[in-house]
């Protein structure tokens, strides 16, 4: 039992409750996967700055001399 258009050319053949489930779904997919996409690139943008954060703090940090050995007291 198809539904045949030609009985009621005005009505869509499928039925409405699938179309907007379609619609919402397709609208919800294409949120997530934009708020995907602007999270990706915030976090790129971040990991970039720290990196050229550490390699500058790098560059600019003095050289560490290893620590001094302490004097051990000589028992008597």
């Amino acid at each position: 039992m198809s539904k045949d258009i030609r009985q009621n050319p005005f009505r869509a053949v499928g039925s409405r409750a699938e179309s907007k489930a379609q619609t919402t779904d397709h609208a919800f997919r294409a949120i997530v996967s934009a708020d995907a996409k602007r999270r990706d690139a915030v976090t790129a943008k971040l990991r970039q700055a720290r990196m050229e954060q550490e390699a500058r703090a790098a560059a600019e940090a003095p050289p560490v001399a290893a620590p001094k050995a302490k004097k051990v007291a000589k028992a008597k």
